[in-house]
């Protein structure tokens, strides 16, 4: 799918201001079920007009638009007739551009923040408590209004925490609608996408699916193409998307590069071998100790992403050559790949190796990414589409690199074996609970830490293993799970029992922001 036919007279575009909460804007606008694409700001006039959004959003950002050097967006938006909504440093950016003042507020705000609807008739507000609560996160305020807007809520440190012109559908609040954390920020939102903008309600996924399929037919044509399959759940919605489009045109190439979950490479061929279920042309390659040596000293999580990258483009390489010119490479990229790997001007939190770790020259003639619009919830959805079975779908999100970003420090096979063995025992314990379904993500990795255990009578020197389980819908966000004691203590004994060279585990309490979901 690209982007444009469906944003026309249709979708909303966010444009970004860099900050963290952006991709969580289009998510949650695309839950009212309106499709939502993200920009940079320094999208010009001429291309929004092309697109002809139904409504803009202004997301967040660190700065202060009082600063020189901060972000800004021409005026010129605000003559095209579309409506706008500036949320945080958004809503100052509005007072600011149309002659309002922005000021260092005299207290900062931060977290939950109980707000007043000063005005319930205001269409932002439709069926929003007069007394609700709302996640601040501002260091400056608006002092002044531009002219034609009045403040349509307030808190007790911040005079204007929304603000509209409905003249011009020119809406702003200085809290955060698009986080949990804000209960009725999705009514806001859906308010604002449906209320002013009076978009459709039609964004669905066996539109996508169709509307997909079509367009890679018509793109590939007769051209042959290389699916990167990994077997997690992005890579395989993709093959079987690719496979329902273009079929034996199509070769999967499931490259085991030694860094993933235990027994899992026997796993992926099952499925999708010759014994699986699916008519793919599927090619499997052991290639486990030539990444062993290719990472071997390399301790930098970048440098690592990068090596893998790089070694998995080549062997498509040399498989592409074998099986004759292929065209094309698939990849099961993802839009929080995207976004964690640098839109705009946000902050980059990661290279990923299907996004931003590829090597300069490749021998493909272009690189297809059937899902890299979609967030991990979609993809899901998608799956379901194809007829994937449900326990497929909701496997355990993988990432590219594998085990390589699981294992802190230098990947090495016998830190391989550790943590295999390690997340083995944490899956099985958790299945075992039934927890599985109710988390997000969960997995084990090895931290670089060493320390003294004693086993028997013995002193031991060995490895600590961190566990990990958060909730999340997005994968922008995350909170950590809290799991029962009694289960983490199973699991705790028995990694430190059977797994040779642990003597200690860890659970990781931490949620995202400020961590990431994975280590490195």
């Amino acid at each position: 799918m690209q982007g444009m036919e469906h944003m026309k007279q249709k979708g909303i575009v966010v444009l970004d201001f860099g900050g963290q909460y952006n991709q969580l804007i289009a998510r949650r606008v695309r839950e009212c079920g309106v499709y939502s694409e993200v920009h940079p700001y320094t999208m010009g006039v001429e291309k929004l007009r092309e697109l002809q959004p139904r409504g803009i959003i202004f997301t967040g950002g660190p700065n202060s638009v009082y600063d020189p050097a901060s972000p800004v967006c021409s005026t010129q938006i605000f003559e095209l007739g579309i409506p706008v909504l500036g949320i945080c440093y958004g809503s100052q950016l509005i007072a600011h551009l149309l002659g309002g003042r922005v000021e260092t507020a005299p207290v900062s705000e931060y977290g939950h923040t109980d707000l007043t609807v000063d005005d319930p008739e205001d269409l932002l507000f439709s069926g929003v408590a007069k007394q609700t609560v709302v996640w601040m996160s501002h260091t400056d305020y608006i002092s002044a209004l531009p002219e034609g807007f009045h403040s349509t809520a307030h808190t007790d440190k911040c005079p204007t925490a929304a603000m509209s012109c409905p003249e011009r559908k020119l809406y702003a609040v200085q809290f955060h609608p698009e986080v949990l954390h804000t209960p009725e920020g999705s009514t806001m939102l859906r308010n604002f996408v449906c209320g002013v903008c009076g978009c459709e309600t039609d964004w669905q996924m066996s539109s996508f699916v169709d509307d997909q399929i079509a367009r890679l037919r018509e793109k590939i044509g007769s051209g042959k193409v290389l699916c990167a399959l990994s077997g997690g759940v992005d890579s395989s919605v993709a093959a079987v998307l690719l496979s329902r489009a273009v079929g034996k045109q199509l070769t999967c190439v499931f490259v085991d590069h030694g860094l993933l979950r235990k027994d899992e490479g026997d796993q992926v061929e099952g499925v999708f071998g010759p014994k699986g279920n699916y008519e793919l042309n599927f090619v499997r390659i052991n290639a486990q100790q030539r990444f062993y040596r290719k990472l071997a000293g390399i301790t930098d999580p970048e440098q690592k992403r990068k090596v893998i990258g790089e070694e998995f483009i080549r062997i498509f390489e040399e498989e592409s050559r074998r099986i004759g010119k292929v065209d094309y490479l698939v990849q099961g990229t993802i839009y929080p790949d995207v976004i964690e790997s640098g839109l705009g001007k946000s902050a980059v939190i990661k290279s990923h190796h299907n996004v931003g770790g590829l090597p300069d020259v490749v021998e493909f003639r272009e690189i297809i990414e059937p899902l890299r619009l979609l967030f991990k919830d979609e993809v899901r959805k998608v799956g379901l589409e194809l007829g994937i079975p449900d326990a497929l779908v909701y496997r355990q999100p993988f990432p590219g690199p594998g085990l390589g970003v699981r294992i802190v420090g230098e990947v090495t096979e016998e830190k391989v074996r550790i943590v295999q063995e390690a997340d083995a025992i944490y899956r099985e314990e958790i299945a075992k609970a039934g927890l599985e379904r109710g988390l997000g993500q969960y997995f084990a990795a090895l931290s670089n830490m060493r320390s003294v255990g004693v086993m028997g009578d013995f002193r031991t020197y060995d490895y600590a293993i961190v566990l990990r389980a958060v909730h999340t819908s997005d994968f922008m966000t995350a909170d950590a799970a809290g799991l029962p004691w009694e289960v983490l203590s199973k699991i705790t004994t028995r990694i430190v029992n059977e797994v040779r060279g642990v003597n200690r585990v860890l659970y990781d309490c931490t949620g995202k922001p400020p961590a990431t979901i994975e280590y490195e």
